[in-house]
């Protein structure tokens, strides 16, 4: 259950948690056009700060002009509406899901003049797959579900839809026993989680798959610049399930799943079966980044 904080921003208003509420005829909810956003807040010793606060909102806005959905608000005041509503929930470390959709109004598949709404939630949420999972690492499944294809949707946006595609794949992995699953391309080379980039290490190579087949995570840019600063060779390239069974690391990115590390695939162990080398020294510094510990890093953070 979410751990319900006390006011959610809607439509350039507070309004209670339990009274942020929709018609039941809105459109995105029938139909799914809509874009939303994963943000986190960390404590900081110099108080909380967002992680990447502009990549992030700067991704919202090309997702709503990729699905052709125009914001009522302009950039800058998403932006402090965010921090506005970390503010008056007085929390320390927080998610936040901005989310556009559009509203109540016409019916059926085009939308035509229904109004665009926007909301802003936040509220305490730990290490999304389990501390033990960012300690130990957590198994994961090959899904039979594929990831959908870049003529079948728009992939560089985060459209709500999409994501019954994740949910089929994330309820079929658990009901197997699994923690995650693996998703596969239209062309059978690995993609990503149900919401995570996905990198592996072969020969002290950090290998992802490129961004044709995947959505543009932040975290996992984030990742391929901390490896470059530290000298780590990356290497966007496909792969197919079979090497990443032979990894000697396998790591999911999100900013759910922050950096959490794979121990198994399909049955088969990764590497010793722990976390790796490469993967515990980019997972050490981001979260001395996120904590605000790392100086070379500090534009990155947005202080509240």
């Amino acid at each position: 259950m979410v751990n319900e904080s006390k006011k959610i921003w809607m439509d350039g208003k507070f309004v209670n948690w339990a009274d942020a509420n929709v018609h039941i005829l809105t459109h995105t909810l029938h139909y799914g056009t809509g874009a939303f956003e994963g943000i986190r807040c960390y404590k900081t010793k110099k108080g909380s700060a967002v992680f990447r606060l502009k990549e992030h909102v700067d991704r919202l806005f090309d997702s709503c002009h990729i699905l052709n959905i125009k914001s009522p608000f302009l950039h800058g005041k998403i932006e402090k509406a965010i921090i506005d509503t970390i503010k008056i929930n007085k929390l320390k470390e927080c998610y936040i899901r901005p989310l556009i959709y559009i509203g109540y109004g016409a019916m059926g598949l085009l939308p035509k003049d229904n109004p665009v709404r926007i909301a802003i939630a936040v509220w305490p949420w730990g290490a999304y797959l389990g501390e033990d999972g960012i300690k130990n690492g957590i198994r994961i499944k090959v899904s039979s579900f594929t990831r959908l294809h870049v003529n079948v949707t728009m992939t560089k946006s985060k459209t709500c839809g999409d994501y019954v595609n994740s949910t089929l794949a994330k309820s079929e992995a658990v009901a197997c026993g699994y923690d995650e699953a693996l998703i596969l391309d239209a062309n059978g080379y690995v993609s990503e989680g149900t919401g995570q980039n996905i990198f592996i290490v072969r020969d002290g190579v950090l290998m992802t798959p490129p961004l044709p087949s995947v959505l543009e995570g932040i975290t996992r840019k984030s990742i391929m610049e901390m490896a470059e600063k530290v000298k780590i060779k990356v290497c966007e390239t496909n792969f197919t399930r079979d090497e990443v069974y032979i990894a000697d690391e396998v790591f999911f990115t999100g900013t759910a799943a922050e950096v959490t590390p794979v121990r198994e695939v399909d049955g088969r162990t990764i590497g010793t079966g722990k976390p790796g080398p490469v993967t515990k020294k980019l997972q050490n510094l981001f979260f001395r980044i996120v904590k605000g510990e790392a100086k070379a890093y500090k534009s990155w953070l947005t202080y509240i």
